[in-house]
C-alpha cells in the first residue's frame, strides 16, 4: 500500500488522530517517569527514621506460594526499632502456617502471631481475614501488605514516614513484577511494569491520587475506625481501592510511596495469565469506567500499527515513528528500575504484549464475571455509583 503524501478521508484523519493519542502518551509517560524519579530521589534523601513509632504489620495469607518463604522473610529484616508481624489465616490445613512456624522460629526475638481463624464477615474473604487479624494487632500505626511482596530493609521507615503528617489518609506503593523463565510470567511482569506504573505515575504527574494498592497500604488506625473499620470494605471487591477512597471522601490525603516494592509474577500458563489480567481489568472498569475506555492507547504498538493501517500517509509514518521511539524509551527507563536480566531480554515481547493487552481490554468490556480464589464476583456490582 503506498503512503500519500496527505491525508484526504475521514479514515486517514482517524489513523491521525490515533497515531498521535498513542504517541503523546508514550511521551508523556516517559515524562512521568523521569518526574517520578526525581521527586523520589529529594523524598528519600528526607526521610526521618526519629519521628518513627510502633506499626504493626498485617498480613493475610492463603496458600503457600512460590516464594512466600523469602518474601515474609524480608519482612522480618526490617531496620526499624519497634514493630509486630501478624500473619492470618483461614484453613487450619493452610500450607502457609509451616513458612510462618519456620520463621518464628528463626526469629524469636520478633513479635511475630499467627492467627488461625475460619470465622468469614462478608463476600472479600481477604478483608475477613485482615478484620481477624487486627483484633490482635498491640500498635496505632498499621502497615497491610499481600503476601507476594519482597521488600527491602528499609521498607517501613520508608512507607510510614508520611504518617508523622495528619492529614495523611493512606500510604501506598507501587511495584514492580519479579518473573521467572516462563513466558507468561514474564509477559505478566510488563503488564506491571510497562503498563500499569507507567499509567500510575502518569496519573500522579497531573495531580490525582484516586488510587491505593493492595501490595501496601499504610495507615494509622484512628483513619481506619473513620471510615467504619474494615467492616466497611467486607464486602467490596477492590478493597484497597476503597481503603484509600473512603479517607479520601473524608478530607485525607492519599501519599504514593518512593518506594517501589517487587510483586511475584507466578503464573506459568498464558491461560492463568489471562484470567488473572482480565479479573484486573474488569474491576479497573468498574471503578473507573470513563478512564478504562479511552485507556486503549496506552497500548502502543498495535494502535500505531492500526493507525498506519487507517491512515498509509507520510504524516501518519513520522508520527507513528515518534511513537515507537518513545515506547522504546519508555521500556528502557522501566528496566533501569527492575530485576530484569538484561536490557533487551524482553524488549521483543512487547509488541506481543500490547497486542495481548488490547485483546485483554477488549475481553473486559464484553463480561463482568470476576473470579477470584474461588470466589466468582459481578464486577459491576462494586462500581463507586453502587456505594454511598
Amino acid at each position: 500500500m503506498p503512503f500519500y503524501a496527505s491525508v484526504t478521508t475521514p479514515l486517514s484523519w482517524l489513523g491521525i488522530a490515533l497515531a498521535l493519542s498513542a504517541t503523546a502518551y508514550a511521551g508523556l509517560s516517559l515524562w512521568a517517569w523521569f518526574r517520578c524519579e526525581r521527586a523520589n530521589k529529594h523524598r528519600r534523601a528526607n526521610v526521618n527514621d526519629q519521628a518513627s513509632r510502633p506499626v504493626s504489620v498485617l498480613k493475610p495469607l492463603h496458600g503457600a506460594e512460590p516464594r512466600l518463604y523469602e518474601n515474609l522473610r524480608g519482612f522480618c529484616e526490617q531496620h526499624y526499632a519497634h514493630y509486630e508481624l501478624l500473619f492470618g489465616v483461614r484453613d487450619p490445613e493452610d500450607p502457609a502456617i509451616a513458612v510462618v512456624q519456620r520463621l518464628q522460629r528463626e526469629f524469636p526475638q520478633l513479635p511475630m502471631a499467627l492467627v488461625i481463624d475460619p470465622m468469614v464477615h462478608g463476600a472479600n474473604h481477604k478483608v475477613s481475614n485482615l478484620m481477624n487479624v487486627l483484633a490482635q494487632a498491640r500498635h496505632d500505626w498499621l502497615v497491610l501488605a499481600d503476601s507476594d511482596i519482597s521488600v527491602t530493609p528499609d521498607y517501613l521507615s520508608r512507607v510510614t514516614a508520611p504518617l508523622n503528617d495528619p492529614r495523611a489518609g493512606i500510604v501506598t506503593c507501587l511495584y514492580h513484577g519479579v518473573s521467572h523463565a516462563a513466558l507468561s510470567s514474564r509477559l505478566g511482569q510488563l503488564f506491571i511494569d510497562d503498563w500499569f506504573a507507567p499509567s500510575v505515575r502518569l496519573a500522579h504527574a497531573f495531580g490525582s491520587t484516586r488510587f491505593a494498592f493492595g501490595s501496601t497500604i499504610a495507615l494509622r488506625r484512628d483513619a481506619l475506625e473513620a471510615i467504619g473499620g474494615f467492616d466497611a470494605l467486607k464486602d467490596t471487591l477492590a478493597d484497597d481501592f476503597w481503603l484509600g477512597e473512603r479517607t479520601r471522601q473524608l478530607g485525607m490525603h492519599t501519599v504514593l510511596s518512593d518506594l517501589v516494592v517487587g510483586t511475584d509474577v507466578s503464573e506459568t500458563r498464558l491461560a492463568s495469565l489471562w484470567h488473572h489480567e482480565l479479573r484486573w481489568l474488569r474491576t479497573i472498569r468498574a471503578i473507573s469506567p470513563l478512564g478504562f475506555i479511552f485507556s486503549f492507547i496506552c497500548f502502543t504498538w498495535p494502535v500505531l500499527l492500526l493507525a498506519l493501517l487507517l491512515s498509509p500517509s507520510a504524516p501518519c509514518l513520522v508520527i507513528a515513528v515518534f511513537g515507537g521511539m518513545a515506547r522504546t524509551a519508555r521500556y528502557l527507563a522501566s528496566w533501569r528500575s527492575t530485576a530484569r536480566p538484561s536490557r533487551w531480554h524482553d524488549f521483543w515481547l512487547t509488541p506481543f504484549r500490547d497486542a495481548l493487552l488490547l485483546v485483554e481490554w477488549a475481553g473486559a468490556l464484553i463480561h463482568w464475571r470476576v473470579d477470584w480464589r474461588g470466589q466468582v464476583l459481578h464486577a459491576r456490582d462494586h462500581a463507586p455509583s453502587r456505594y454511598p
